[in-house]
């Protein structure tokens, strides 16, 4: 493991980002970084920390540290060890060591009555700076007691000249090797030290540095020969080191999360008592919830939650690499200490009730999948724990989300965030609910991902077919519903634009579509499966109440994607959507004036740019515009748009969605991509053409140009940038560039799976 860290020479502009920032209104750009000026002239070091295990206790750490500008700058360098702080919330913690081992050198002794001993070598001949992991009270909260020597002495040291800021003894639980570097311009100093659990004082100071570098050269080579068998030959120099890095960027977000609820509603034995109204805020509901385990982040770097939509998404690209975490990650939300044991899954940190799309079984049948096509064998194991969990989940989506039993679902704002003109999770000013096409055909969809594993099982454990007829029979009255609502007429499918929508349903019980062309109205087209003839010959029960569900009830199944008539190699096909309804959507979406990026699919339509959505409720306008960047709306937080970029995750289920209808209509389907062109194309060429499109955000051009990095002329020209790739949020509508969080690799990092599935 490695990773790249460019550090100014002059202070961090702190105040400089925050002022300007603040200065700004929602229409103008994040104030970044590189806008401060202060890597103008190469005035910075590239450091470079790399990690390389000798055996699982024996962890290598390699720093490189080089002056990237044109005159000789001064570094102080601080690798720096601590124990996590767990004492001062627990008074049953007893407090661990660190301290200088004696006629050692540079040797940082470490004691824990849990993991016992441990030794950080460092080479050379450091200051070794000692102080606690505790906070520093004394500066918060003007108290008088607290820990002498805290957290922040080492930087008061450093920065501040505070010589007793460390402890004289040297001993804490906090410490740092401070190694003082004066680096020419171009030069690369390096520092070595190697954390194990030996003491190798004994052979010398230097003793531990003797194999350090074919150790390194041993482990380069093997991670090298690993990735030659993920990542296809076929790709470009530039295509292999994008996929390489996604699939970096998601290795490195793995974090220990601690966080239980119970304990943190009632406060932490050694602290203060909370105050009476966390007993009702929240998460308070979730009392059963225990979080200690390593989890995939969207963003580990700055704010580290983990959220179970986000999760699902990555767990594709790293089962590419370490499908036995992928395979645990999905199982560790269905365990019992955090699903909700009514059924539901945790949303994220802030709010575990919050309602994600679910996309769970979604995913564990695509890591199955996955899993099975590189080993040849699939996990039937892994994929009967993971049904059964979610069988708990999926009953609690029907009796919560869908409280009138008309199979139309109500499911919040589900990730969306501000797609809507409404805030969804809220009370609505109109009163009533809305009809959600994007809730109802998230159902279908996860009713089609069910009935797939159910299927997979039945093939060893005939039990499994009557509970691949319920989601089957599950799914047909979803889709019924979807294009004709129950005994009301109301349908979400829009005849005249060809279009779904949601539907808007007022308290004296009128109702009416919201009209925003968005990819709320594209989310039923994820909902899709194929029968393959051998599967259902195999399956005689299943197949039998099938074709007598077809026969018997057209009522029901005369509003579907049609069953009797098999496709390409006789298969059956399972969609919400009709190959005419089919055609009027992909009109829309792939019409370049609408829905089509030269980077992908915007989550709202370009329409909306010269065409707001306007609503008038009691005085107040409500209003969607096109934005293809960040949004100029507060509505649900604020801090992402799904007015118009293009995200990463709902591209992905598009892609799929075209090929699973390709594989059932074949070859002779084909529609025009772009709309107007005059190009037809067959579904599967419909969907490489979007894969190439996502892809193409992050390769370089015709004119060695990133699009994601936009006009950022240092990280599009300079040697020491370009090649070094951030993997946003999401992405801007119209130019690719990126936007969000620029270090959540997150669900972004399908991009890997993009480029190893499809190529460039």
């Amino acid at each position: 493991m490695k990773f790249l860290y460019k550090y100014p020479h002059a202070a961090f502009p702190y105040q400089q980002l925050l002022d300007e920032n603040r200065a700004r209104g929602r229409s103008k750009s994040e104030y970044e970084l590189i806008d401060t000026g202060i890597f103008d002239e190469d005035r910075y070091f590239d450091v470079l920390v790399e990690y390389a295990k000798a055996s699982a206790e024996d962890i290598l750490v390699r720093i490189s540290v080089t002056n990237r500008g044109a005159q000789p700058a001064p570094l102080r360098l601080l690798p720096t060890i601590w124990f996590r702080n767990t004492w001062s919330w627990d008074a049953r913690e007893k407090r661990p060591s660190l301290r200088r081992a004696e006629d050692s050198g540079a040797v940082i002794e470490l004691k824990d009555d849990y993991y016992g001993g441990r030794w950080l070598h460092c080479e050379g001949v450091p200051e070794l700076l000692f102080t606690e992991n505790d906070t520093n009270t004394r500066r918060l909260y003007g108290a008088t007691g607290g820990a002498i020597y805290s957290k922040d002495g080492i930087n008061d040291y450093i920065v501040h000249d505070a010589k007793d800021a460390i402890n004289p003894e040297q001993r804490g639980t906090k410490a740092a090797a401070h190694y003082s570097l004066s680096v020419d311009p171009g030069e690369t100093k390096i520092v070595r030290l190697r954390f194990t659990d030996q003491s190798l004082s004994s052979a010398g100071t230097q003793e531990f540095t003797k194999d350090f570098d074919s150790i390194f050269a041993n482990r380069l080579s093997e991670a090298d020969e690993f990735y030659q068998t993920v990542i296809p030959e076929k790709l470009s120099e530039d295509a292999r080191n994008v996929m390489r890095q996604s699939l970096a960027g998601l290795l490195w977000s793995k974090q220990f999360y601690h966080y239980v609820v119970k304990e943190w509603v009632e406060g932490d034995p050694a602290q203060p008592r909370p105050p009476l109204e966390r007993k009702k805020g929240r998460n308070h509901e979730w009392p059963h919830l225990y979080n200690a385990d390593v989890i995939s982040m969207p963003d580990k770097w700055e704010y580290p939650w983990y959220a179970a939509w986000d999760l699902a998404f990555h767990c594709l690209p790293l089962a590419l690499v370490d499908s036995e975490f992928a395979k645990e990650q999905l199982l560790l939300m269905l365990r019992e200490w955090y699903m909700h044991p009514n059924g539901q899954l945790p949303a994220y940190e802030w709010a575990f009730g919050d309602v994600n799309p679910p996309v769970h079984a979604w995913a564990a049948w695509r890591v199955y999948k996955i899993e099975e096509k590189r080993r040849g064998t699939g996990d039937r194991e892994f994929l009967e724990k993971v049904f059964h969990k979610l069988l708990l989940n999926f009953t609690w989506w029907v009796n919560r989300k869908d409280p009138e039993g008309n199979n139309i679902f109500q499911g919040g704002f589900l990730g969306l965030d501000n797609i809507g003109v409404f805030d969804r999770s809220k009370t609505l000013p109109t009163g009533g609910h809305i009809e959600q096409s994007d809730g109802t055909s998230w159902m279908a969809m996860y009713s089609l991902n069910l009935l797939a594993i159910a299927m997979e099982l039945a093939k060893e454990d005939k039990a499994y077919e009557d509970v691949a007829s319920k989601f089957w029979e599950h799914f047909i009255h979803i889709a019924d519903a979807m294009n004709r609502f129950a005994d009301e007429n109301i349908e979400l499918w829009n005849e005249e634009d060809g279009f779904y929508y949601d539907v808007l349903h007022l308290p004296d019980g009128n109702h009416f579509p919201i009209k925003v062309r968005s990819m709320v109205g594209l989310i039923p087209l994820f909902a899709v499966e194929t029968l393959e003839p051998d599967l259902l010959d195999r399956l005689p029960g299943f197949k039998r109440r099938l074709e007598w569900f077809v026969d018997n009830r057209p009522d029901l199944t005369g509003n579907v994607a049609c069953m009797h008539v098999p496709g390409r190699k006789e298969r059956r096909l399972l969609s919400v959507v009709t190959q005419d309804r089919l055609r009027r959507v992909l009109k829309l979406m792939l019409d370049e004036n609408e829905f089509l990026s030269p980077y992908g699919i915007r989550a709202l339509s370009r329409f909306h740019q010269d065409v707001p959505y306007i609503l008038q409720v009691n005085g107040i306008e409500h209003r969607v515009d096109y934005e293809p960047a960040e949004s100029g709306t507060g509505i649900f937080g604020g801090n992402s748009n799904w007015r118009g970029p293009i995200w990463f995750p709902v591209n992905y289920l598009l892609i799929e969605s075209l090929q699973k209808f390709h594989h059932y209509l074949g070859d002779d389907f084909k529609v025009e991509c772009p709309t107007g062109s005059g190009q037809m194309m067959n579904l599967w060429e419909v969907s490489a053409e979007l894969s190439r499109r996502l892809s193409h955000i992050f390769l370089r051009d015709a004119n060695e140009r990133r699009p994601f990095y936009g006009d950022l002329e240092k990280f599009q020209r300079d040697a020491h940038w370009r090649d070094y790739l951030l993997f946003h949020e999401y992405f801007h509508g119209d130019n690719g560039s990126g936007l969000g969080a620029s270090h959540q690799t997150g669900w972004t990092g399908l991009v890997a799976k993009l480029l190893q599935q499809s190529g460039e």
